[in-house]
């Protein structure tokens, strides 16, 4: 009897002590239990019914003492099915076989961490192995009670075991793995039982050492060793793996093995997995992690482009006289792979990848976790990584001499470039573009004004081009072919009033600029970043073309006027009507100096107040910070601040300006038109709409919402210069209208 309880402690049931699920009711042979048959809910040892030497009392002591071997039956299944590497290599499986059974999902889905945690309860069971066999050694050498022996050496498993048992049966249960298997533990840690909590940090222990060697992979060598996918940092290509199909993976592989991977994994490569981040790791320090690992990737493997261009030392072997072909070909490729190796080590120096494997060597080490050392770690691995990825992209790749190009053309900093440009196109502006040829027509006045205004030294400019969007639905119409106002001769307009004064922009407002950027400033200036400098720049150059017309209106005016009164001096009749028609444009000439000043004072305050003040801030920044990320951050909030300052964000004032500009194009236009010369209906109509909109802007401009805010701290001043006299207050009440009047319809006769 006493070798039956102690090889039922072990596991092993016989016919004293017996299984439940192996025996049935009809049966008195046992049924051999699968290795693959799941974890039962609740013990199922127990003595066998037909013994009657046994009493209550002592049957009662027995049946709890084997739930023991029931335990460490179960967990010792679970141990070896997760630590079973017969999945690896199968001797009587061959390669296609496996893969049949993978795609047709008949595989348990494999953990290295479950297998670490089957470690550590494998350390569990070997120490309650031997506490069985110095109780089987105690009672064949001396007689003592062995029920009360069994229960007083095994008393302390009975805290121990249960708990796991209920573990691995959530484990199994829930199919936990990974990072929700470290999370699950880490919770089970927190209990009132020292032994078990012990016992619990042990299997977590083992787990962390899983992690720690992933964490040192990918952020020493920036390898992200996770074949099933367990890890808080996971792979794009893992993601679409499960999505897409097998041929548009190998569509998808072909493709990236042309593009640069170094620039793909950086925005798109890799990513966050949430399912896989424990609670006690907060998403600040997963981000840390995630950007360590990128940039040590980024800085082991540069961009061939780059490795040309800073190898090229290494390359001079090769302008030699090529005597043979073969011989220069193989020096060539050996060079190649050395400046590969050269530069990989110069960018992060093997001393400092020595240093962040020494941190996380000193996490594994440790026996518990600890969030705060844990933290402290990271974060000096993520200023390791982020002040070498700050001097390859500031220092190396001249970040801030592209800058100051991004300034002088996406910024209109070259503001002679940018008006010589707007000149020699005025002409082709008036017209429509054309949807085939808009921007070739466009690249004759650009090349142009390249010549006048850009000298050679400006290394930057060849990286600029032109482009015209494609136009995807009909063209709007050109303000040479807005609808016209019929006037009767009564001087009163028929038709609908508004018909020409559309908010919508023309087509020449799609302008946009590219700039070409290499490896590694793509890391920095990203298609995100472009596409709001793009934004600003499409802004600036409306409000210079405006700018531009009300100026070439008013000299246009001045031309005709003197031509006028040298051909008709000596003609007293046509004289008086020059001098009508210029006393009746009179109050349109108003109109026109408030349209240039508010234009003028808005490009001042955007230009001066806005990009000038904040260039400085970016400057400042730049010199203080060697951290990449401080340096992503300080470029984002200097793109927020140019945006907000310049109020693209704030959809009422963004319409309203856009509505004055359209309305300024339109006043420039119809002054030069011939049909100013017979009536200003128009004018004062767009006179008018223009009074509503400056109105408008200016009492939403000086609300406390805006002016009182600090997200325009210089809005004051542009509100002072346009008010500085008190006009545009006494015209926002009312007091003042400036277009005057109509005369009489006799003096028109």
């Amino acid at each position: 009897m006493l070798h039956e309880i102690l090889v039922a402690l072990l596991g092993y049931t016989g016919d004293l002590i017996i299984d439940a699920r192996q025996h049935r009711d009809d049966s008195t042979h046992s049924i051999p239990l699968s290795p693959d048959a799941p974890i039962s809910q609740e013990p199922t040892f127990k003595l066998a019914p037909d013994l009657s030497f046994v009493q209550p009392s002592e049957r009662d002591v027995i049946e709890r003492i084997i739930t023991l071997g029931f335990y460490y039956r179960e967990l010792e299944r679970f141990a070896a099915k997760s630590c079973n590497l017969s999945w690896i290599r199968s001797a009587n499986e061959s390669p296609l076989s496996r893969t049949s059974q993978l795609l047709k999902g008949k595989t348990v889905k494999q953990s290295v961490y479950r297998r670490a945690i089957a470690n550590g309860i494998v350390e569990v069971l070997s120490v309650y192995r031997s506490a069985v066999l110095h109780i089987e050694q105690k009672l064949l050498s001396d007689s003592p009670p062995i029920l009360a022996t069994l229960t007083q050496g095994l008393n302390k498993f009975f805290v121990l075991l249960p708990p796991l048992f209920e573990l691995i049966l959530e484990i199994e249960h829930d199919n936990i793995y990974g990072g929700k298997l470290l999370n699950l533990l880490h919770k089970c840690c927190h209990c009132g039982v020292p032994e078990l909590q012990t016992c619990i940090q042990r299997l977590l222990w083992h787990g962390h050492q899983v992690m720690y060697n992933q964490l040192a992979s990918w952020v020493v060598y920036g390898i992200l060793h996770d074949p099933y996918q367990e890890f808080y940092i996971s792979s794009q290509d893992d993601k679409d793996s499960e999505q897409e199909s097998a041929p548009h993976l190998l569509e998808k592989l072909t493709r990236l093995s042309v593009a640069d991977t170094s620039l793909s994994d950086w925005h798109l490569g890799f990513h966050i997995s949430l399912d896989m981040l424990p609670e006690y790791i907060t998403m600040h320090v997963a981000e840390s992690i995630l950007f360590a690992g990128k940039a040590v990737r980024v800085l082991r493997n540069p961009s061939p482009s780059f490795q040309l261009k800073d190898g090229s030392s290494h390359q001079q072997i090769q302008r030699g006289p090529q005597r043979a072909q073969g011989y220069t070909t193989a020096i060539s490729f050996q060079n190649n792979s050395l400046d590969n190796k050269l530069i990989g080590e110069d960018l992060l120096p093997q001393a400092e990848a020595d240093k962040i494997e020494s941190l996380i060597q000193h996490l594994k080490e440790s026996s518990e976790f600890h969030k705060r050392s844990f933290e402290n770690a990271i974060d000096t691995i993520k200023a390791v990584a982020a002040s070498h990825l700050w001097q390859l992209v500031v220092v190396r790749a001249d970040l801030n001499g592209h800058l100051k190009a991004l300034k002088d053309y996406f910024l209109l900093e070259k503001g002679d470039f940018f008006q010589s440009f707007l000149e020699e196109s005025r002409q082709l502006m008036r017209l429509p573009p054309r949807q085939s040829t808009a921007e070739a027509d466009l690249m004759v006045p650009f090349q142009l004004a390249a010549l006048k205004t850009i000298g050679e030294e400006d290394k930057y400019f060849s990286r600029v081009s032109l482009r015209m969007p494609s136009f995807g639905i009909a063209l709007k119409p050109s303000p040479v072919d807005l609808p016209k106002v019929k006037v009767n001769k009564d001087g009163d307009s028929v038709g609908h009033p508004d018909a020409s004064l559309e908010v919508s922009l023309d087509g020449w407002d799609g302008i946009s600029l590219e700039y070409s950027i290499n490896w590694p400033l793509q890391l920095f200036v990203t298609p995100e970043v472009l596409s709001k400098y793009q934004r600003i720049f499409q802004y600036l150059l409306r409000l210079k073309r405006t700018q531009m017309e009300l100026e070439k209106s008013w000299a246009f005016a001045m031309h005709q006027d003197h031509f006028d009164f040298a051909k008709l001096r000596n003609d007293s009749r046509k004289s008086f009507v020059s001098q009508h028609r210029r006393q009746r444009l009179r109050p349109m000439w108003h109109v026109r100096e408030h349209m240039a000043f508010l234009i003028r004072n808005l490009q001042f305050y955007i230009q001066v107040d806005v990009i000038e003040s904040q260039w400085n801030v970016l400057q400042s920044h730049i010199q203080n910070s060697h951290d990449f990320t401080e340096l992503v951050g300080f470029h984002q909030d200097y793109l927020a601040a140019l945006i907000s300052q310049s109020f693209l964000d704030i959809g009422s004032v963004s319409r309203i300006l856009d509505g004055i500009m359209k309305l300024c194009l339109q006043f420039c236009w119809k002054i030069e038109s011939d049909e100013s010369n017979r009536s200003t209906k128009e004018l004062e109509h767009i006179a008018e709409e223009f009074n509503k909109k400056s109105n408008s802007l200016y009492t939403i401009l000086r609300s406390s919402r805006l002016a009182g805010s600090q997200r325009a701290p210089f809005l004051r001043q542009f509100l002072l210069r346009l008010n500085f006299n008190s006009f545009f207050e006494a015209k926002a009440k009312g007091v003042l209208n400036i277009v005057r009047p109509r005369p009489p319809a006799s003096l028109l006769q």
